[in-house]
């Protein structure tokens, strides 16, 4: 009789094991995925772009489609991939119903992939460009109303308790993650329509950078820094209202920057990029020891240094509202949002959490992720210093610091990858340890 009863509870055991091995792949699909988009379409052909317009010491011969394609392969085939993979693996850990989310999962990876595959070979080829930057971003939709659907299964049993406030920072940058990409729709379905090439007009295009930017991956990063930075570097909790009208602030410089304000917008981006390292408490000592079991020592000071970036992206935005002429100011705030900010806070956070996705693996090399951080920051810095220097003409010689810094940033890239992926082949610590030990006879 106590066998019988305990068979439902031991197949439920059997089940959640299932799904949540089925969730780990399908982490590993997107971290695989985001990586190549990361490496191919991004940084390698980034950097081949970058030699070539430093040998002509002009940005003349830099076609903005080919450019805006490396954007998205960038925003969303990258740091989109790495964001939607977490998501649907925290909801098997979160919700009642997981097998749902689990074939949402997978079919949202297929639809994902497909699209941001069709955009960046539309932008780049110009084949059938008018039908593949419409059905892009139509898929890419289809793919983010899958995630959406999962969010809203029926949750476990928590006592009634309110949201926490790293979960509702991440349920408004689910929100603005979708108008983001309603937003785009609405963009490349105007531009198949009545445009002459599959690049968008430069202002449309900053403004779009921007809003996916801000929109999408700033937010996402402080709502995860809120529940991993206590954990992880020992910092305070939050501080829910700072923290909470930094994004007040977002919206605020979001709708400044399409109405035309663009100095209201420059400004609102510091106050939010303030008030949100402010509230992380990102400048004060920690109050717990970090956790740096498997991965480097140095992690709490590259987390840290990526606030840094994060309001020099800011300061020079605000600089090159009334002082850039060729794109060199605004590019060098761009570059410091996407490089040392977002991808110094992705090198970060992402080899310390990324292995715990994938099968309660182990980061293959401290080594490794000390190198490929180190030097990220050292091509960001290089890249920041002489883009404004080179592209409005103050110093000649800044043109060739420009193909360095995208050679040292190209290293840092191939490091963080290849230590994902080898970690990702490698089985995970505990089957390792099982296999070498030897067997008791």
């Amino acid at each position: 009789m106590d066998k019988e009863a305990n068979l439902p509870g031991q197949r439920a055991d059997i089940d959640r094991i299932a799904i949540e091995k089925h969730s780990q792949r399908l982490a590993i699909a997107f971290i695989v995925s985001g990586l190549f988009f990361m490496l191919l379409p991004g940084t390698f052909l980034g950097v081949w772009k970058l030699i070539a317009i430093s040998k002509e010491r002009t940005v003349a011969s830099l076609e903005p489609a080919w450019l805006q394609a490396h954007g998205q392969a960038q925003i969303f085939g990258w740091i989109g991939s790495f964001i939607l993979g977490i998501g649907f693996y925290s909801l098997t850990k979160m919700r009642g119903t997981l097998r749902f989310s689990v074939c949402a999962g997978w079919a949202s990876w297929t639809l994902w992939t497909f699209g941001i595959s069709f955009r960046w070979l539309g932008g780049v080829t110009e084949w059938h460009w008018r039908v593949l930057l419409p059905l892009s971003a139509a898929i890419e939709l289809a793919a983010f109303y899958l995630f959406g659907r999962s969010l809203r299964q029926p949750r476990t049993r928590d006592g009634g308790k309110p949201k926490e406030s790293w979960l509702r920072a991440v349920m408004l940058s689910t929100f603005g993650f979708l108008a983001v990409l309603v937003v785009n729709l609405i963009t490349m379905v105007q531009l198949a329509y009545a445009g002459n090439s599959p690049a968008l007009p430069h202002l449309l295009d900053q403004q779009m950078v921007s809003l996916a930017l801000w929109g999408v991956l700033v937010p996402t990063i402080f709502a995860f820094n809120a529940r991993w930075l206590p954990i992880f570097v020992g910092l305070r909790q939050p501080a829910g209202a700072p923290f909470f009208a930094a994004y007040g602030f977002i919206l605020t410089a979001l709708i400044a920057l399409f109405a035309g304000w663009q100095s209201v917008s420059a400004v609102a981006f510091l106050f939010a990029a303030l008030l949100a390292t402010n509230a992380l408490h990102v400048c004060t000592p920690a109050v717990q020891p970090a956790k740096l079991i498997n991965v480097h020592s140095s992690f709490p000071f590259f987390v840290r240094i990526t606030y840094f970036w994060l309001i020099a992206s800011c300061v020079l935005n605000m600089l090159a509202v009334p002082y850039d002429r060729s794109g060199g100011i605004w590019g060098a705030s761009r570059h410091a949002l996407t490089v040392g900010f977002i991808a110094g806070m992705v090198f970060a956070i992402g080899q310390r959490v990324l292995p715990a996705f994938c099968g309660m693996r182990v980061l293959w090399s401290t080594q490794m992720m000390f190198w490929s951080l180190l030097l990220l920051h050292l091509g960001c810095t290089l890249r920041v210093v002489a883009e404004p220097l080179a592209y409005e003409g103050y110093w000649g010689l800044a043109w060739r610091v420009l193909p360095l810094s995208a050679l040292i940033e190209l290293t840092a890239v191939t490091l963080f990858a290849l230590n994902i992926a080898v970690t990702l082949i490698l089985p995970p610590a505990h089957l390792r340890r099982s296999e070498s030990t030897p067997a008791i006879s």
